[in-house]
């Protein structure tokens, strides 16, 4: 198994995104490359937040989820049902954020629920063995999708956003939505904490010393088994904090909605390079700004964006932005 905490330092990667951003000022004013800046790294953020899990479990656990769309569904369900029973119509910024961020903490709580429950049923069954992983997952993301629309309903279901984060203001000509500016926030916050969690905590050094040396973890009176169903756990969380993020910036939901972004999703994680994390956040970024900027620069080209930038990355970095060093 790849080691998750010997990333490569090459420089040149995290040049891509400046480098994007520069040549786009260059092709537009000023006022119009803020205003898709904003709305592209927003985007990204949304990304990221709806790929960090899987991109997490794959690189401390070595399990690629085919069902982590549907856990990006159970988020955005859970959503609709908590602004639904909880309405601020009127309310202030800080009444919006605190309903918003009721429906975050429900729906992690239900995906990391849910996730448990996966990783003991089927996970735990498969453990190294990756056509079986395959095979499982997707056939687990299905029976999920299914059970959601048994739950919920086939139908779209309206999820509008809090009053209070509708609309935006103008800075030096460019718009800017408060609902964008809130993601970016969020989406960096997220990135922060992971990585602190992995690299400066207790319990970080363990699951990290597990994916490295699992027996001498063991030897040390620990169970390595116990740190990575956390770290599944986990990770179906944040996919669920994902799908809350799509689901208020699409204004509806469908059982669908997962599997409608899961390309997008497997994308992020193969340009920033299997199981890392920060490989994650900055190909998100780069993948949202190049399709703001080419979608206003050249709106023929835009539906082949993602996979031209992901071609491009793999010509270049065949194992990605930011892959893991190491056997």
């Amino acid at each position: 198994m790849t080691p998750i905490s010997r990333q490569s330092r090459d420089p040149l990667p995290y040049l891509v995104l400046p480098a994007l951003m520069a040549l786009a000022l260059a092709a537009m004013k000023f006022s119009a490359w803020l205003t898709l800046t904003v709305a592209g790294l927003a985007v990204g953020c949304m990304l990221f937040l709806a790929a960090i899990g899987l991109t997490l479990i794959f690189g401390l656990m070595d399990v690629l989820n085919f069902a982590h769309g549907g856990f990006v569904t159970l988020g955005a369900f859970i959503a609709v049902a908590v602004l639904t029973a909880l309405p601020i119509a009127g309310g202030g910024v800080a009444a919006a954020l605190g309903v918003v961020a009721l429906a975050l903490a429900a729906a992690a709580a239900a995906g990391g629920g849910l996730g448990l429950v996966f990783e003991r049923l089927l996970i735990r069954r498969v453990a190294g063995a990756p056509l079986r992983q395959i095979l499982v997952t997707v056939g687990g993301g299905i029976i999920l999708q299914q059970v959601m629309i048994v739950l919920f309903g086939a139908e779209p279901l309206a999820l509008p956003r809090p009053e209070a984060l509708r609309g935006g203001f103008i800075i030096a000509g460019a718009a800017l939505e408060r609902y964008r500016l809130m993601v970016c926030l969020l989406g960096l916050l997220v990135y922060a904490a992971t990585h602190l969690a992995l690299n400066r905590t207790r319990l970080g050094l363990l699951i990290r010393a597990s994916v490295e040396n699992r027996e001498m973890v063991e030897a040390l009176g620990f169970r390595a088994e116990r740190l990575f169903r956390l770290v599944f756990a986990a990770g179906t969380a944040l996919a669920a904090l994902g799908g809350v993020v799509w689901a208020l910036y699409a204004g509806m939901v469908t059982a669908d909605l997962g599997a409608d972004i899961i390309i997008l999703i497997f994308i992020v994680v193969i340009i920033g390079g299997l199981g890392s994390v920060s490989g994650c956040f900055l190909a998100a970024l780069l993948l949202g700004l190049a399709n703001n900027y080419v979608g206003f620069l050249a709106p023929k080209l835009a539906l082949g964006t993602d996979i031209a930038l992901m071609l491009a990355v793999l010509l270049w970095r065949p194992r990605g932005l930011l892959p893991m060093d190491g056997a």
